[in-house]
């Protein structure tokens, strides 16, 4: 499978959230989606990003944008984990990594010399016309929040 580039379509989704709910690409027709994949709830990267987007939410929503945070984790553990840190993210789980792989967020991680198959932590805008806006891979969580808001913002601005 080839990787994801700007101005492609974004692949079709349906995952089960937290809260049991679920959430389709479908729902969100003509809203700005940020899609950000994590490798695990309630590590140190991980809820930083997510307390991240969770405080901007009210941001994203005044540029009619949907922020949905993915890992393998279960439903289950995301309703822990939101609940621990007050989220305001709706958290996907993709307990199979169907959907991460499809975005190219399933690849071979390296740690302490140790190979296994992990995410890496990457984040996807999706325009309000369902193809991707903006990629980030490889993201390090310190000002990420900050510049997915700018390509949204700016984004709006151009539609």
């Amino acid at each position: 499978m080839s990787e994801l580039k700007i101005g492609d379509p974004a692949p079709d989704f349906a995952l089960p959230t937290d809260g049991d709910g679920s959430i389709q690409l479908a729902d969100l027709a003509g809203r700005n989606i940020v899609l950000f994949f994590y490798p695990k709830d309630d590590t140190p990267g991980c809820t930083t990003e997510s307390i991240g987007f969770s405080e901007a939410i009210e941001s994203f929503g005044a540029e009619n944008t949907t922020v949905i945070g993915v890992s393998k984790d279960t439903v289950a553990k995301h309703d822990k984990f939101k609940a621990k840190h007050d989220l305001k993210v709706i958290l996907g789980s993709d307990a199979d990594t169907d959907m991460i792989e499809r975005y190219g967020a399933w690849v071979l991680k390296k740690m302490y010399g140790r190979e296994y198959m992990g995410i890496e932590r990457s984040t996807f805008l999706i325009g309000a016309d369902g193809k991707i806006a903006q990629i980030w891979r490889k993201v390090r969580v310190k000002g990420h929040v900050d510049a997915v808001l700018e390509a949204t913002q700016t984004l709006n601005a151009s539609s």
